[in-house]
């Protein structure tokens, strides 16, 4: 674990805030590059002092902001159709792009409107494909780069003060891995019995409907 997070802090050391706004930008597109590997160790560097907790935020929102207005006027200048068609392709797969996952974010966005596009900055899956549908009905473009902005904000700053804690806390942290890591594993664990039970009771209901 600790050869994977140096590895992690050489990376973002070494492409800087560009390199922040460009990891973000592609995480908010169609390739779900994991924040978490970007913002944290980049705020773990902060607290030792090689770059600003602050800038890394501000730089993180920006390229998710322009990720996120790629995925907009792709998805309001081509079409729900031929978007949905494209997602259908095999290549989609290389990208993590399939049917199920753009229905999902859709729906979200039908059920929370507007909201979603502030909520759904916070969700993994959903994050970086909730732009599509707002492209879809034409939102409001100045109102969808508020809610994105807002919403990317409050993801980045936490996962920023995640990596600032780490560093202030790493001794303590180190000592506790093993117990930190058995409840990574049962909460992992908890959360697949809760999903496969929700499948089991679904698909039970439709039976007996």
């Amino acid at each position: 674990m600790q050869s994977l997070i140096n590895q992690l802090l050489e990376i973002v050391l070494s492409w800087g805030y560009l390199g922040i706004f460009v990891a973000m930008a592609i995480e908010s597109s169609f390739v779900p590059l994991p924040a978490e590997l970007i913002i944290t160790p980049a705020a773990y560097l902060a607290y030792q002092g090689k770059m600003n907790v602050y800038l890394i935020v501000v730089f993180g929102v920006l390229g998710s902001l322009v990720g996120a207005l790629f995925n907009y006027l792709i998805a309001h200048f081509l079409g729900k159709k031929l978007i949905y068609s494209l997602v259908d392709k095999p290549w989609a797969r290389f990208f993590f792009l399939n049917r199920e996952s753009l229905v999902k974010a859709e729906g979200y966005f039908l059920k929370y409107g507007e909201a979603s596009t502030f909520i759904g900055r916070m969700i993994p899956v959903i994050r970086h494909l909730i732009s599509l549908p707002a492209g879809f009905v034409g939102m409001n473009l100045v109102s969808f780069s508020i809610y994105t902005i807002l919403g990317t904000a409050v993801s980045l700053s936490m996962l920023a003060a995640l990596g600032y804690f780490f560093g202030e806390n790493q001794a303590l942290l180190e000592s506790y891995y093993k117990e930190i890591t058995i409840g990574i594993i049962a909460l992992v664990i908890l959360v697949v019995l809760v999903l496969i039970l929700r499948k089991v009771v679904a698909s039970r209901k439709i039976s007996v409907e």
